[in-house]
């Protein structure tokens, strides 16, 4: 069953899934600065577009086609100059 998540007043938007690889989500982000926490491990694959990630004070741009792994119980953010989609699998 799939269930849709919004943050951010809809600047954010994704759907839930589980499969055989577990639970994750696809998604959407609008331009902008984003802080995010979370409660399992999550790896976080672009699939469209670009944007800076700091996690833990490091940062570093993403793009299409590249992930980066955020541990359980830690903070991290996100900023898009344009529109950019991703996969997140959680751990």
């Amino acid at each position: 069953m799939l269930k849709t998540n919004e943050y951010f007043d809809g600047k954010v938007k994704s759907i839930a899934f589980k499969n055989s690889e577990g639970n994750a989500t696809s998604g959407v982000i609008s331009p902008g600065e984003y802080e995010f926490s979370t409660s399992s491990e999550e790896r976080m694959v672009i699939t469209s577009g670009s944007m800076d990630v700091t996690i833990g004070g490091s940062s570093k741009k993403y793009a299409s086609g590249e992930f980066f792994i955020v541990s359980a119980g830690s903070k991290f953010k996100m900023k898009a100059q344009e529109d950019c989609a991703y996969i997140c699998f959680y751990r």
